[in-house]
């Protein structure tokens, strides 16, 4: 399969440059990093690095971004060409180019469209105690609205790899609930078998503060209630495939 790797980059200078390597010495037939106006050297690290480098703008031109995460995400599968898009966080800092063979690889058997990352996360020097909102908000509410998803080590790891057709044919969480989002409408139109998960030993990055993680928790909550029709529903954009660009504006 042809795959494009999509990193979501907003202010990362320090760290982007070296997942761009590390993405660039996999098997992926093209690297994406989609700005999301970084007012550092994001871009431009990433660009010397040998990405493509797209400003969110120019990924969906005459659709004005909306901040988050997801909206990149989107906008990256939007910008794609390959049959698989790898998905990767541009402020990892334990990436290493056999992750995204990895998480390509069961995209082969067709009846896979989703692969998450499955690894363990550091903290604070600590090879685990990582993942305070999986640990804490994620997971014990897939538990209790969705079962059938509890297996699911990491349901917002940033690493992940997700089938372009299937992509295109769903919605986007805006923010951070992106993950949440796809997880389980992957599984609603294709059932739990559709996810895969492939193990990539331990994930370091730049572990933020709770102040930072508690506006994070609060859209992953809101993103599985309204799943569940538990809640009002999250800021979303639609599925690319079939919609005309004047209608997503």
């Amino acid at each position: 399969m042809r795959v494009s790797v999509v990193i979501p980059a907003l202010n990362e200078e320090l760290t982007v440059g070296r997942v761009v390597e590390a993405c660039r010495a996999s098997g992926a037939a093209e690297v994406l990093v989609i700005d999301s106006d970084s007012t550092d050297r994001t871009a431009a690290v990433a660009a010397a690095a040998g990405a493509r480098v797209i400003n969110w703008r120019d990924a969906a031109p005459g659709i004005e971004p909306r901040p988050g995460k997801g909206e990149a995400l989107w906008r990256g599968v939007r910008a794609a060409s390959g049959e698989a898009v790898v998905f990767v966080d541009a402020d990892v800092t334990s990436l290493q180019p056999w992750w995204v063979d990895q998480l390509a690889q069961p995209l082969v058997d067709p009846s896979v469209h989703l692969v998450k990352a499955s690894y363990a996360r550091g903290y604070g020097g600590a090879p685990t105690g990582g993942g305070r909102v999986t640990e804490l908000t994620a997971k014990p509410l897939l538990r209790a609205l969705f079962p059938e998803l509890a297996g699911v080590v990491q349901p917002l790891a940033g690493e992940y790899a997700l089938r372009r057709s299937t992509a295109l044919r769903l919605p986007f969480v805006v923010g951070y609930g992106v993950e949440a989002g796809l997880l389980v409408d992957v599984t609603r139109a294709h059932g739990p078998a559709a996810v895969a998960q492939v193990e990539l030993g331990t994930r370091e990055h730049r572990n933020r503060p709770l102040d930072q993680l508690a506006p994070m928790a609060d859209v992953v909550a809101r993103t599985l209630l309204a799943r569940a029709g538990c809640a009002a529903p999250v800021e979303e954009r639609p599925p690319w495939e079939g919609v005309e660009m004047r209608d997503t504006i």
